[in-house]
């Protein structure tokens, strides 16, 4: 987790159109515009051009955001890497079907891929350029970009744009597009009714490795950093993040820095080094001397929001914020 980290159909259908109709040739000449008429043609981030024969419907998806974004299109994909911890870290938009898993997120397995026989793999630009190259030669890849602190709500919207050009559901991407900015209207209003517009707000998550802690502020580059300002909340974190994610790096003297502000995270008690806030620093003096961990304002968000997902994901963030500051 820690590290950020299109068909055959076409034919078939000329080849019955072709059966039914006799040997005549106009008719050879329109099963052959039907399937032309069908083709869709995009240009990945990797400023490939991805030329599919219709809606992909068997997809395969390398990285958690592109398999939320693809079941919240009504696309189930067929093979999906590391479904355990997406099931740990994603249960906001839960798996609908039974995917194969194709091993993990920076190594899928291409022997596995390939034996799904996919109309299109959607890989993370995150994966390495020789393992792209490989699933080239499986099946047409569309890589996307997961991350742009630049603009990190534009980067998510674009990329469920691009999954639905290939998957034939732009109404849906619609509706979803919709549906989130009505959701950071409602959750702006709810904190500026309930007094807390402007509020300094920090998010953070932490990991417990050889006994040292290590603490993740998510800056206004990151996704979440980037929802945090679109409901009135000020980003406390005055740490750099990197150029993709938006993500920094500190630990719990850098916590001082902070001040008085509300203090949030996400953890999982699927993994047991998610957790230091309540485990390796509950009695760390640093920590316990925190204004905000002396006021009670820590909140620990619902598991199961995945930090880097789509606008599902990001939605319940906005409840979870919302409820977390206001009750």
């Amino acid at each position: 987790m820690r590290r950020l980290l299109m068909t055959a159909a076409a034919a078939t259908a000329a080849a019955l159109t072709l059966t039914s109709c006799g040997t005549t040739e106009p008719a050879a000449d329109e099963a052959d515009a039907k399937p032309s008429a069908e083709r869709i043609t995009l240009t990945d981030a990797a400023g490939v051009k991805v030329e599919l024969d219709g809606p992909a419907k068997k997809v395969v998806a390398t990285e958690w955001n592109e398999v939320e974004s693809l079941i919240s299109l009504g696309v189930d994909p067929v093979g999906v890497a590391d479904i355990k911890g997406y099931k740990t870290w994603d249960s906001a938009v839960p798996l609908t079907n039974d995917p194969k898993d194709i091993g993990t997120r920076g190594e899928p397995s291409m022997d596995t891929i390939a034996a799904l026989s996919p109309d299109l793999i959607v890989a993370s630009s995150d994966l390495k350029p020789a393992a792209v190259k490989q699933l080239r030669e499986i099946a047409p890849v569309l890589v996307t970009k997961s991350a742009d602190a630049v603009d990190p709500i534009g980067r998510m919207t674009e990329n469920l744009d691009l999954f639905a050009q290939a998957t034939g559901t732009t109404e849906q991407a619609e509706k979803l597009k919709t549906d989130f900015r009505t959701k950071l209207d409602e959750g702006k209003k709810a904190l500026a009714d309930a007094g807390l517009a402007g509020a300094e707000y920090a998010f953070a998550d932490g990991y417990v490795v050889s006994n040292q802690v290590s603490i993740r502020p998510y800056t206004s580059g990151s996704l979440i950093g980037a929802i945090n300002e679109k409901i009135g909340l000020k980003n406390a974190w005055t740490v750099k993040g990197d150029e993709a994610y938006g993500l920094g790096a500190t630990d719990v003297e850098g916590l001082t820095k902070l001040g008085d502000v509300q203090f949030a995270y996400i953890a999982n008690d699927g993994d047991k080094s998610s957790t230091p806030f309540t485990g390796a620093l509950a009695k760390d003096s640093v920590w316990t001397s925190l204004p905000f961990v002396k006021k009670g304002d820590v909140h620990r968000l619902p598991d199961g929001i995945w930090m880097f997902g789509g606008p599902g994901s990001m939605s319940k963030y906005v409840d979870s914020v919302v409820e977390a500051l206001t009750k």
